[in-house]
């Protein structure tokens, strides 16, 4: 081989790696580019409240000033309930509503319309209706998602988590699917939504066994920001080494504050939301 035809093997060499090594640095590019921007939310704690640790949070709500909690019932913690009712603050515990047998099942997200109280089940694909007045059960629903997990509402329908990624928009009168809405953080499905909440057009979710809570965009499922609770964790868990996670928010409109909490803590903090 000659050393004119060496030296031109090199150079090819030479250019096809600058080729590719041009192309992977313009993918990336293009998925920067193509990839939306999160933000990171900041917050300060306004206040912190009781809770009880026995109350295995599944869903948290609002109905004017008056802070709603519904709860699961694990086999494995035989002093929890699935309850729901409105919450002393000044103790943690419920002042109990509704309760569901736990041998059949096991109460999850709840929320408010219409002068309604609508609450999922774990994996019966049932659903109660309460009256708000009387707290008697005076309607049952059906759902397709195999699971049951958060529930909130946009003000016209019941949105639901099943965790998956996946969002189900049900129709509060004859609970038919109106739509499904699949969320994505940076163009990958973001599973494990949990315990929801509706605040000024956003859907925020728990995302199961972290601790955030993710910011949604309701009209394309897009992210668009995050808020890192693990000091909030890490301060409770140190008054009480035997919380389980992070679940449950409930936004309170007349303070523009956002109460959060979790599976057996022993607080509710009160927390205002800083973008």
């Amino acid at each position: 081989m000659t050393d004119w035809y060496r030296k031109r093997i090199a150079i090819l060499i030479t250019i096809s790696f600058i080729c590719i090594l041009w192309g992977i640095i313009s993918y990336r590019g293009y998925l920067d580019y193509k990839t939306p921007k999160i933000k990171t939310l900041s917050y300060i704690i306004v206040n912190q409240y009781l809770h009880s640790t026995n109350s295995y949070t599944q869903g948290l709500f609002f109905d004017g000033d008056a802070l709603y909690e519904s709860t699961g019932s694990p086999d494995y913690l035989p002093q929890t309930q699935s309850i729901l009712g409105p919450l002393d603050l000044k103790t943690g515990n419920i002042d109990i509503k509704a309760e569901l047998d736990r041998n059949m099942y096991f109460g999850e997200g709840s929320t408010i319309l219409n002068n309604k109280i609508y609450q999922l089940t774990y994996k019966n694909q049932k659903g109660f209706v309460y009256d708000t007045k009387t707290f008697k059960e005076i309607n049952t629903f059906t759902y397709p998602s195999v699971e049951g997990w958060g529930l909130t509402t946009d003000g016209d329908n019941l949105i639901m988590s099943d965790g998956t990624n996946r969002l189900t928009y049900l129709s509060p009168d004859n609970f038919q699917v109106i739509k499904t809405l699949e969320v994505e953080r940076g163009n990958m499905a973001q599973n494990y939504l949990n315990e929801l909440e509706y605040i000024k057009g956003f859907i925020y979710a728990n995302i199961y066994q972290t601790n955030q809570i993710v910011k949604i965009n309701p009209d394309n499922g897009e992210i668009v920001a995050i808020l890192d609770l693990s000091a909030i964790v890490a301060q409770t868990r140190e008054k009480d080494p035997n919380i389980a996670q992070l679940n449950g928010i409930a936004y309170k409109v007349s303070t523009n504050t956002v109460f959060i909490t979790g599976k057996l803590w022993p607080q509710i903090y009160e927390i205002q939301l800083k973008e």
